[in-house]
């Protein structure tokens, strides 16, 4: 389990969280939602260690996160970040196979086993016929894609994921949260779109300018008044085969977003 208790985290003089706690309990997918510059990029790097809390801590099956070394944290947390140039010039299953890294000892190579896992991670998120394609010529779904392969290949005890449902069309959205859902692993998923963390996430939390505005099951959580209050939009809900399902629509101009 990943635990985040009190997390104070900025840059350089800015902060960004204050006090935020949140649990990604095993087996099951946690969102992050919020509007933007509410913070939930930060908690997930936090998560992962690419950022340091100035206060509070993170842990990872009780131990303190900084207590790590990156090799063995890397073995543990897969992560999908939003799309880089980095590495363009590497064809698909290159891509992929970087996620093996962390399961290799010093000066070795990959083999057998590594490209099983590299192939069966393609395969899952229908990318298996991109394999000798450079990753520079895909369209943006296809690198989210492959992006999330190269962490399935990883084979690691907890999936974090920034916004891996970028660039995607309504089809890809659903199978990749669904194959999300799918693997024996805990997630953290940082997700703009309300109605799918409704459908495919267990528990969410909802930031508010840094702040923990809400958090629980996804039943608790999507309450129209507040989400009017957090994005500064109307919301109308309703219930479709026990999951929430929001419309949005303009606030009317008497209307005004409260204050935190």
């Amino acid at each position: 389990m990943i635990v985040a208790e009190d997390l104070h985290v900025g840059y350089d003089d800015r902060p960004v969280l204050h006090g935020v706690g949140l649990e990604a309990r095993p087996g099951r997918v946690l969102g992050l939602l919020g509007p933007n510059g509410s913070g939930k990029t930060t908690a997930l790097r936090t998560l992962y260690g690419s950022l340091r809390p100035a206060r509070g801590r993170v842990t990872l099956d009780g131990r303190p996160l900084v207590t790590m070394r990156p090799r063995e944290v890397a073995r543990r947390i897969a992560v999908v970040v939003q799309e880089s140039d980095a590495d363009a010039m590497l064809t698909v299953r290159e891509m992929v196979a970087l996620g093996r890294l962390p399961r290799l000892g010093t000066f070795q190579r990959t083999g057998a086993v590594d490209r099983r896992a590299v192939d069966a991670a393609l395969l899952r998120v229908g990318a298996l016929p991109l394999a000798g394609r450079l990753y520079a010529d895909l369209s943006g779904g296809e690198r989210q894609r492959v992006l999330v392969a190269r962490a399935l290949a990883q084979e690691a005890d907890f999936l974090l994921l920034d916004e891996p449902t970028n660039h995607l069309d309504i089809r890809y959205q659903h199978e990749v949260l669904g194959l999300v859902r799918e693997v024996a692993t805990s997630a953290v998923v940082v997700l703009h779109d309300l109605n799918l963390a409704a459908r495919y996430c267990d528990d969410l939390v909802l930031l508010d300018r840094g702040r923990v505005a809400a958090a629980g099951a996804p039943g608790a959580v999507l309450e129209p008044a507040l989400l009017e209050r957090v994005y500064g939009i109307g919301v109308t809900r309703t219930d479709v085969g026990g999951h929430p399902q929001l419309l949005f629509h303009p606030l009317s101009t008497d209307q005004e977003r409260l204050p935190a």
